[in-house]
């Protein structure tokens, strides 16, 4: 009654009594301290109801409560006092949010449910911890003052509402501690790391290391003396910039080549004090002046950066004894601006040529000459002419024939000059399209001997040295054919003028013309006729070919006629053991066609390949 309403009144909460009727459970917040200490359970607050009857009674339901985890708080049926059982851990649960309600005691609810919060209060018992004990940057050497490192960072799983988990960053060590113990600054609430050294001693040549350890520690109470600590290492490396210009360990390099080779002569060595196996380090060389026609070449030995120069073109001792180059070494990254390439960066290479022997060597090569054919042995063919490159000694030279297929040549060891030891003979299988081919070598008296070779020539002109013949030299015919012809066909070894058109006639044998007629057909090809029939045997007709030489060449040669017995596809000739076959027939006649190049009808005829030994020269034969 009464009671009850002076305390809504106490507690401010008058306003609220119109709705009491809903809202008779009064419920304040409660705050319980974590890690406290026994004895257990402690009273936190007190729940009230304002129509409390005898016969009611107030329970706590929950997580916390009746739910996990349970028991923690508990509350007094009878008066409301809420109570907490144990210790609390606001790193845990930092928060209970628990229902009160009054039922009577059938269990019937009576008024509620109403939330009961308790909130647990946070004591400093989480220290600083950063995620890594390690923390790795780098800053590069002549940087400003001022240049953020890297950025270190711990949590506290303390309230960050509270001075608890509010961290201060500071440097407690510095290793080594040159060239001052204080290098570098954390801002003690962002935890960024910055250089404190100065650009010029920021220098990674000239510092005692390239790394360095710091030792963090992050303090919670906002870096108060009760602060909880933690700690981690920061590394620091130092790294390169192209500020050393790479310098030769000497102004003057020499080597000595010998002419004629090319290779790597001499290994140039260069000191730069920047970060090895980077492009500040590594050189590029170049050959600035000494070298017109491109002699040398310098590559970079990507093992120790020396510079390999080496003779690409061979050097010719007799053109220049000795070469100076001027070289010059770069980095492959561009220096800083403050930094540039000074003296050191070029050196001088001086390069003595070391004499050779080397082999005469013919002019021209090869040597052509016209030669008629069946000149007199002992004539002159050619003039060798073979200098030594070693004009500055007096040497002398010996020529030799180096090959000489046919034996038709001979060379005078001391002048050179080349006669014919044989007949030449522009027929002889060694000439090839009108040309003979033979070497020679020409051998000098240094030391040791070297020699050279050159090729000599010789254009072969024709002779009209040979008759010309005919071609079939066997023809058949059937005995009683009404028109018996016969086309033959003469060759000649020699080349034009000395060949065709060719004259062929009928031997001086008195009576022939009465039996045989010869006419022309084009300038290699007659045609023979037979004026009347014979008996089947083996003729001789005697011919004369003649050439178109100047003179000409005449042959007196004879044609084997045989008169054969013709039956269908079968010639039946005497003394001729000959192959019939249908596949023989038209392949004669098809080579007889492209010979003749002319095309013709013949009466029954057939070619064969005879088997006679008693013929020279058997080929086919119509």
């Amino acid at each position: 009654g009464m009671a009850t309403e002076r305390l809504w009144e106490i507690l401010g909460l008058s306003d609220m009594m119109p709705y009491r009727s809903k809202r008779s459970l009064l419920v304040p917040p409660m705050f319980v301290p974590e890690n406290q200490r026994a004895p257990f359970p402690r009273l936190i607050g007190k729940v009230i109801s304002s129509n409390m009857k005898e016969d009611h009674i107030f329970r706590l339901t929950g997580r916390g409560a009746d739910q996990d985890p349970k028991g923690v708080f508990s509350i007094n049926r009878l008066t409301g006092d809420v109570a907490v059982s144990r210790a609390l851990d606001r790193e845990a649960i930092a928060y209970y949010h628990l229902q009160v309600s009054t039922t009577d005691l059938s269990g019937k609810l009576v008024e509620g449910p109403a939330d009961l919060d308790v909130s647990v209060i946070d004591q400093n018992d989480n220290r600083p911890v950063f995620k890594e004990p390690r923390y790795s940057g780098e800053v590069q050497e002549g940087s400003p003052t001022g240049t953020t490192v890297m950025t270190m960072t711990a949590y506290d799983a303390d309230d960050p509402n509270t001075d608890n988990a509010v961290l201060r960053y500071i440097i407690v060590r510095q290793l080594p501690d040159k060239p001052s113990p204080n290098m570098f600054y954390i801002d003690p609430e962002r935890g960024d790391i910055v250089t404190v050294i100065s650009p010029h001693q920021l220098d990674r040549e000239t510092l005692p290391t390239t790394q360095y350890e710091l030792e963090i520690v992050a303090k919670d109470m906002a870096g108060s003396e009760v602060g909880l600590t933690g700690t981690a290492t920061a590394t620091i490396t130092i790294t390169d910039r192209n500020d050393h210009a790479p310098e030769f360990t000497h102004s003057l390099f020499q080597a000595s080549v010998n002419e004629g080779s090319t290779g790597v002569v001499v290994n140039l060595t260069v000191d730069d004090r920047d970060d090895p196996a980077t492009g500040a380090w590594r050189a590029i060389y170049s050959i600035i002046n000494g070298d017109p026609n491109q002699n040398f070449e310098i590559q970079t030995n990507l093992d120790n950066n020396e510079g390999m120069l080496s003779v690409v073109k061979p050097l010719d001792y007799e053109s220049a004894m000795f070469h100076t180059l001027l070289i010059k070494v770069e980095n492959e990254d561009p220096l800083v601006p403050d930094v540039v390439y000074g003296s050191s960066s070029t050196a001088t290479v001086y390069i003595t040529v070391m004499d050779v022997n080397e082999g005469p060597v013919f002019f021209p090569d090869p040597l052509v000459v016209i030669r008629r054919e069946n000149i007199p042995v002992g004539s002159f063919v050619a003039m060798l002419n073979a200098t030594d490159p070693d004009y500055l000694q007096t040497q002398s030279i010996r020529f030799s024939v180096l090959r000489d297929p046919a034996d038709w040549l001979i060379v005078n060891p001391f002048k050179g000059n080349v006669t014919t030891r044989a007949i030449l003979d522009r027929e002889s299988p060694h000439v090839h399209n009108n040309q003979y081919t033979a070497l020679f070598m020409a051998t000098d008296n240094g030391s040791p001997p070297a020699s050279g070779t050159g090729t000599l020539i010789i254009t072969i002109e024709d002779e009209n040295d040979n008759a010309p013949y005919i071609f079939p030299s066997v023809a058949r015919v059937c005995e009683d054919s009404k028109d018996m012809n016969v086309v033959i066909g003469g060759r000649d070894k020699d080349i034009h003028p000395n060949t065709d058109p060719f004259k062929i006639e009928l031997g001086k044998q008195p009576g022939l013309e009465k039996t045989w007629k010869i006419s022309r057909i084009n300038d290699t090809h007659s045609q023979i006729m037979l004026l009347h029939s014979l008996k089947k045997a083996n003729y001789n007709l005697p011919l004369v070919l003649t050439d178109s030489g100047v003179p000409p060449i005449s042959n007196n040669t004879e044609l084997k006629v045989q008169v054969c017995t013709c039956k269908k596809n079968r010639m039946d000739c005497s003394h001729a053991g000959s192959i019939q076959t249908n596949i023989l027939l038209l392949l004669g006649l098809v080579l007889l066609s492209i010979l003749c190049k002319y095309s013709f009808s013949p009466p029954l005829t057939t070619l064969t390949r005879t088997a006679d030994p008693s013929y020279q020269n058997a080929g086919n034969s119509r």
